[in-house]
């Protein structure tokens, strides 16, 4: 019987008995793990023993191939080409390129980045082959083989590789670019400007307008540069060297005012940008203002100390205040940086003239002629040259030549006269000033400079009557 309890007390001896039963029942549980109980019965139903198996030997692993991961120091060398630690880059590269044994395609790629960095363009060359060989679907590997064909001067090479790169991508606005570049240097002047027309149409880059600009210069369509410029402007307001580029057209074309004004932007927005600088003090020194022109000239000085056309500048700014050594010493600096500008030859030229040195004026005069054969000018210089020298022979084709060239320039037939009347031929002398009088007539030609204009005053009666 199970105890019962009481308010009072229990009856100790069931409660002795039952306690007696749950300890002989608890040791044949510790002996015997059992699965099921019955209820009121005392026996337990046993779980059959199983049969343990013994483990079967653990195979032996099999070791990997230890097979290199190509790109797994791409990082690195990205890392220190971008910080431009270029010592380091290329150890790492080499150490990648004989690890991958040269299959790694952009540890090829930045080294020949690196290589042109360095100059050695023709090993950039090898190098982005190699690269591109790897890969020949990408569009970045054949873009830098045909810039490295560009920079050797190999031009219809490079034309060839950007054809094949755009059909991968046929509407890539650089590479519609790069070859347009290609055929201004083969020549083909229409096939270009229809390449970068397409390469505006798809996007609008300041390069491909610079490159049409100069495109329609070469071909001598300087209105159609202007317009092209101009909605380059448009489209980049704020281009320095779109304005100045714009400013020194209008300056080349005479158009003095709207030169001064693109000028003038082009400095608001980049005060030390030295075309802008160059092309407003030409502005100021065209118009007499020498010492405003200088003042210019200096800041840009300090910026470009090795520019010819600076120190060209310098130099006919002190012939015009009169300081002719000054001039001189200024233009041979220019010279000595741009020995093969014709332009520094022929002011050369001119100022030693005046100074009455004869034999270096022809010196000059004369290597300035091969350079520029067909510009009138010249060839009058060296005729006054070559009189002073008492070369009349030489004098006279100098002149027939100078005649030949521009028939409207008016001081070829005024210096060719002065030369004949002294030489005798006065009805020669004559002629050739009345051919004066009719060029010095027409619009655009005629003579503003005072001193000349009070010299020919004075000779003028004399040649004409040939008296």
């Amino acid at each position: 019987e199970k105890p019962t309890m009481y308010q009072g007390s229990f009856k100790l001896s069931y409660y002795n008995e039952y306690k007696s039963y749950l300890s002989k029942r608890q040791l044949r549980m510790t002996e015997e793990k059992p699965t099921m109980y019955q209820d009121d019965e005392d026996e337990i139903v046993k779980e059959p023993k199983k049969e343990t198996k013994q483990p079967a030997a653990p195979l032996p692993k099999a070791k990997l191939p230890d097979v290199p991961i190509i790109e797994k120091n791409n990082w690195l060398i990205h890392t220190l080409f971008v910080n431009k630690e270029f010592d380091k880059c290329k150890k790492m590269i080499k150490a990648q390129i004989e690890e991958t044994n040269s299959s790694c395609e952009y540890a090829l790629y930045v080294q020949g980045m690196i290589l042109r960095s360095e100059a050695l363009i023709q090993e950039s060359l090898e190098s982005f082959q190699a690269a591109a060989m790897l890969n020949p679907n990408s569009i970045d590997n054949l873009k830098q083989v045909g810039r490295s064909l560009y920079l050797l001067a190999r031009h219809k090479a490079a034309l060839e590789i950007y054809s094949e790169a755009s059909k991968i991508s046929p509407e890539d606005p650089e590479l519609l670019h790069n070859q347009g570049v290609c055929l201004v240097y083969l020549k083909e002047y229409s096939k270009a400007k229809e390449y970068f027309t397409r390469a505006l149409t798809i996007q609008k880059t300041e390069h491909s307008f610079t490159q049409l600009g100069k495109l329609h210069i070469l071909e001598g369509d300087q209105d159609g540069a202007i317009a092209v410029l101009r909605k380059a402007v448009e489209v980049f307001p704020e281009n320095t060297k779109l304005l100045s580029t714009l400013g020194l057209l209008y300056l080349n074309m005479g158009e003095t005012q709207k030169a001064f004004e693109y000028l003038g932007n082009a400095m608001t927005y980049d005060p030390q940008n030295v075309d802008a600088i160059i092309g407003a003090g030409s502005v100021m020194q065209d118009h007499g203002d020498f010492d405003v022109a200088l003042t210019k000239y200096r800041v840009a000085a300090s910026l470009t100390p090795e520019s010819h056309t600076l120190w060209n500048n310098i130099g006919m700014c002190f012939f015009g205040k009169k300081k002719y050594v000054a001039a001189i010493s200024c233009l041979k600096r220019a010279y000595y940086f741009a020995p093969f500008e014709w332009r520094t030859g022929y002011n050369l030229g001119l100022v030693h003239l005046v100074m009455k040195q004869y034999a270096s004026a022809f010196h000059y005069l004369s290597a300035a002629v091969n350079r520029r054969p067909r510009y009138a000018p010249l060839y009058m210089l060296m005729g006054v040259a070559l009189t002073h020298l008492e070369d009349y022979k030489n004098a006279k084709e100098s002149y027939e030549q100078a005649i030949s060239i521009d028939k409207d320039y008016p001081l070829s037939y005024l210096n060719y006269a002065v030369m004949l009347y002294n030489l005798g031929e006065k009805s020669n002398a004559a002629e050739k000033y009345n051919k004066f009088e009719i060029a010095n007539a027409k619009p655009g030609m005629k003579i503003e400079d005072q001193d000349m204009l009070s010299s020919i005053a004075k000779i003028g009666p004399v040649l004409h009557l040939g008296t």
